[in-house]
């Protein structure tokens, strides 16, 4: 039989639903609850924390990572080119170590002078003097003195900035300087050295000249050393801090841009490496990061380690400092410069506060008065260990003093208006002793090494 027959229409659903064409750029909406403002607020803060975390954690990296190559610095000296580390005590000790000598090539040197610089200036009147091997010192004449020569005359000097020139009557000299001999300038010579540039004969003017090389020494309002009280860097602005492996060792004290003055005994034993020492400026509060390169450190090569004499050297900034209020050069003490009987003068620096003590974190000052030669030179007190190079001032009943750390620091006298380096900090016996004052360098004998070198030096 057949099977039945059943109408086309019958077969067909009752609800039939279109086909579903997709169209592009267009999706369906999961099926989501939107979040909440809470949930936004908690994965926000764990982004922060995250973030947060990195930082942290890089920062810890980086400061390890200083501290390692500090402690590895202070021990160790890389050879570049051979890729090894020897000890440091091994560099700039004569011996080739490394290859190629690299380990000897970047050490302090000594200078030893037996010139005379030829350019200086005379007693607290800055008066100008000329030296020629035949008739020695003169002071020259202020006839046919142009503004060049002004210009001339200081930059032999050393550190220029601004500088002027006065006349100076002869008859209000000092007596040794009264008499001559004089020198004046030959006409045309504006470019010629000054001390070639002259020829000797009476001033026709009566007068001499007088110098003032730059603005060294000039502070703002002025007001531990043991006994000392706190100071601000801008009230002593030449005063560094000499630092070796991100330690502080010495003081020393900027007499130009790039130029500053220490003690020699700063550098004995393993600190003759110069790539291991940083200069510090312009702080009140002693820091380790940053400071200037040096590259050059030059001993005063009669430095006697036994007697502590010539006790003095020079360090040479790779580049200068930007001169500003917290950083500045003080002056360099003319000739016959006539510190007064017990005169007052300033010592600072980082060093201890106390004898056996620590380093102290902010600068301190000191008011110092000057001893005489004679007393200081006397049995109860120094002997015969005091030389010409040394200068000693203090209080004889002690209580205020240098002392460690304040080495190679400055000892100031202000005099015209401005500060003048007269010793650097050398040696004692302890620190604020009775009757065992503070013993400096004497800066003034020692201008003619100190302007030979900066002259001498490439």
């Amino acid at each position: 039989m057949w099977p039945a027959q059943v109408p086309e229409d019958s077969i067909q659903p009752l609800n039939p639903t279109l086909p579903v064409v997709p169209r592009p750029g267009r999706h369906r909406r999961p099926m989501t609850a939107p979040k909440t403002p809470k949930e936004k607020a908690s994965k926000k803060k764990r982004i922060i924390l995250t973030v947060l975390v990195v930082v942290v954690l890089l920062g810890i990296l980086v400061t390890a990572a200083y501290f390692i190559k500090q402690l590895i610095d202070s021990k160790y000296f890389f050879c570049k080119s051979s890729v090894k580390f020897i000890p440091i005590d091994k560099a700039c000790d004569g011996n080739n170590d490394c290859s190629g000598g690299e380990d000897e090539l970047s050490c302090l040197s000594s200078f030893k002078v037996n010139t005379t610089f030829p350019v200086r200036l005379m007693t607290a009147q800055q008066v100008l003097q000329v030296y020629s091997p035949g008739p020695g010192w003169r002071s020259v004449c202020s006839d046919d003195w142009a503004e060049q020569h002004t210009q001339t005359a200081c930059k032999q000097l050393g550190y220029t900035y601004k500088p002027k020139s006065t006349s100076v009557r002869v008859d209000t000299l000092l007596l040794p300087l009264k008499t001559g001999p004089f020198t004046a300038i030959r006409p045309g010579t504006t470019k010629t050295p000054i001390h070639q540039a002259t020829i000797d004969r009476v001033c026709k003017s009566g007068s001499v000249i007088s110098l003032s090389c730059s603005d060294c020494g000039k502070v703002g309002f002025q007001d531990r050393v043991v006994g000392g009280s706190d100071a601000f860097i801008e009230d002593w602005p030449w005063q560094v801090s000499l630092q070796q492996g991100g330690q502080h060792s010495c003081g020393g004290s900027l007499v130009s841009p790039r130029w500053v003055i220490t003690a020699a005994h700063c550098f004995t034993g393993s600190k003759k490496e110069l790539s291991r020492w940083r200069v510090v400026s312009g702080r009140t509060y002693i820091g380790t990061l940053g400071g200037s390169y040096v590259d050059r450190i030059i001993l005063n090569a009669n430095y006697d380690p036994a007697r502590n004499d010539y006790d003095i050297a020079m360090m040479r900034l790779s580049s200068p400092i930007s001169v500003g209020v917290s950083r500045k050069p003080v002056c360099l003490p003319p000739k016959a410069f006539g510190l007064p009987s017990q005169a007052s003068m300033s010592v600072t620096g980082w060093g201890y506060l106390e004898e056996k003590g620590k380093v102290s974190p902010t600068l301190q000052k000191a008011s110092i008065p000057l001893i005489g030669r004679l007393k200081c030179a006397s049995p109860t007190v120094y002997g015969n260990s005091i030389t010409q190079r040394m200068i000693c001032a203090g209080f004889l009943d002690g209580g205020v003093d240098a002392c460690q750390g304040d080495s190679g620091g400055p000892l100031v006298y202000f005099a015209s208006s401005q500060w003048h380096l007269v010793g650097v900090v050398s040696w004692g016996v302890g620190c604020a002793r009775e009757r065992k004052p503070g013993v400096y360098s004497n800066v003034e004998e020692m201008l003619n090494w100190i302007r030979t070198v900066v002259e001498k030096t490439p």
